[in-house]
């Protein structure tokens, strides 16, 4: 038996065990095998990063495992433009300020055999709606859901123009009205809508999903998928290399050298470096003093240096994951070499959770000294430096952040980082210039009209010099040479998909 073999053996064994002596409560398949039950395709085997958090619930984090899977559905999903698109909602109008329809799909069945109803669909977003804590989508939102014969109406307290992207959030996902208990615990064991039906879960070791053939679109390729949990980045890559697994997610930089480079696919994540400069005290309360550190800066030796490559040069704060962001930026000048006033003497903070972090610190201190800066590093657990960061305590910072949250709209992300009353302003920027093109974006319609208006806040930012994007980084996925139709997500929602083979001759 070949190594990919043993191992999806005992994984679909070890989850049958699990599910059979009534481990993972309140399951109801007891049917997993983790074979080829409905006849033709292969299995997918596929390595992940983090296991689940809390058990798989879809009102958390864990909801992008199932979303991943193509397990649990929501009403409506986002293009590659973050336009909402249909799902297992198939229309959907604004009424008024405050009120949407979207009209439930007919002929959509459970995993457990129950039909997809607007009640139900209405059902699983007010549990949302009243979890503890909330979806993180719904935080600050006060939403609710009824149904009207075959449409549910969501109204909201005040106006939102993001109510369709909120919807396709995987923590909104519509189960079968078995998987919510009484308690607030949500199953998602034989319960979602998708091409896999997930029948078995060993904990934090591994899910077994098999196909379904009830499913409401295009029949799967594959006949299911093995996952197994390794959050190890060696063992990962090694699990690749040794055909162990067909698919793997985030394979490391420092591994990615040692395979074959036709197994390695780098795509762009909406997650940016960037120094924040503190533009409310300090030197770089000085705009000239901003605008010197950002002529410091040298970017491409960053990318090569600390990521080998493997990173793409910031142009703005958005980068290629939000591929509409280039086409509308116009190019900025380079910004001016002013003198560094004699003794600048600045402090320099970042955290050491992301390894990166600190080696981007070392080769920042470096040119910033060669400009005329007096360098002093602070560098902390994040746990430990985050309170200090957003108190404005250093006059320089570097972050690792997502420019997109749940919604795929980005507008969330620079409204916490640079208005005014910002939750996450650690420039401690507050520029009525901004706020103005911030509060323009966000009562912007999504398309066109809230891109461009998105760009022009972006330039705002950039123009007052609180922050100079420096990269944007990638995600490395493993692919068998077998595989194909693996879905490269920068928003990590799509993995596996109806159209995923893998060819095993």
């Amino acid at each position: 038996m070949s190594p990919t073999r043993t191992t999806r053996a005992l994984v679909a064994g070890t989850a049958v065990v699990l599910l059979t002596s009534g481990c993972f409560g309140g399951s109801t398949n007891s049917t997993a095998t983790g074979s080829t039950a409905a006849g033709d395709g292969s299995r997918v085997s596929l390595a992940m990063l983090q296991p689940p958090r809390s058990g798989l619930n879809p009102l958390t984090d864990d909801a992008f495992k199932l979303s991943r899977w193509s397990t649990a559905e929501t009403l409506v999903v986002l293009d590659a433009d973050g336009i909402a698109q249909p799902a297992l909602a198939t229309a959907w109008t604004q009424t008024d300020d405050l009120t949407w329809r979207f009209t439930v799909r007919e002929g959509v069945q459970f995993h457990d055999g129950t039909a997809l109803t607007a009640e139900q669909a209405a059902a699983a977003l007010t549990a949302a709606t009243q979890a503890s804590p909330k979806p993180r989508i719904l935080d600050g939102v006060e939403l609710t859901a009824v149904a009207e014969g075959t449409d549910v109406v969501v109204t909201t307290a005040v106006p939102d123009p993001l109510v369709p992207q909120r919807l396709s959030s995987p923590q909104l996902a519509v189960l079968a009205a078995a998987a919510y208990g009484a308690d607030g615990r949500v199953d998602p064991v034989g319960h979602g809508t998708g091409p896999f039906e997930l029948v078995a879960v060993d904990g934090t070791s591994g899910a077994t999903l098999d196909r379904f053939d009830g499913y409401w679109g295009d029949r799967a390729a594959a006949a299911g998928i093995d996952v197994a949990f390794v959050p190890d980045g060696t063992a990962r890559a090694a699990a690749l290399r040794t055909g162990t697994a067909d698919v793997v997610e985030a394979v490391p930089v420092s591994q990615a050298g040692l395979i074959e480079p036709e197994l390695v696919h780098e795509v762009p994540m909406p997650r940016t470096n960037t120094l924040y400069l503190n533009t409310g005290s300090g030197p770089f309360a000085d705009p000239a003093v901003r605008a010197a550190a950002a002529a410091a800066v040298q970017r491409a030796t960053i990318v090569e240096t600390v990521y080998e490559g493997r990173a793409d040069i910031a142009e703005g704060l958005l980068g290629p994951a939000l591929p509409w962001a280039a086409g509308l930026r116009d190019a900025a000048p380079a910004p001016a070499a002013s003198p560094v006033p004699a003794g600048t003497t600045i402090t320099l903070g970042t955290f050491t959770d992301r390894a990166e972090l600190p080696e981007v610190a070392v080769l920042l201190e470096q040119q910033l000294e060669a400009a005329g800066f007096t360098v002093e590093q602070d560098v902390r657990e994040y746990a430990f430096i985050e309170a200090d960061a957003l108190a404005g305590a250093f006059d320089a910072f570097i972050l690792s952040r997502a420019t997109v949250l749940d919604s795929g709209d980005p507008v969330a992300y620079l409204f916490s980082d640079f208005a005014c009353e910002g939750s996450f302003n650690i420039a401690q920027l507050c520029d009525p210039a901004v706020d103005a093109a911030l509060e323009k974006a966000a009562a912007a319609t999504p398309g066109p009209e809230r891109q461009q208006a998105v760009i022009a806040a972006e330039r705002a930012v950039l123009d007052s010099g609180a922050a100079v994007p420096m990269l944007h980084e990638r995600v490395i996925q493993g692919e068998a040479a077998g595989v194909s139709g693996a879905v490269r997500d920068p928003r990590e929602r799509a993995l596996i998909t109806t159209g995923t083979t893998v060819d095993e001759g």
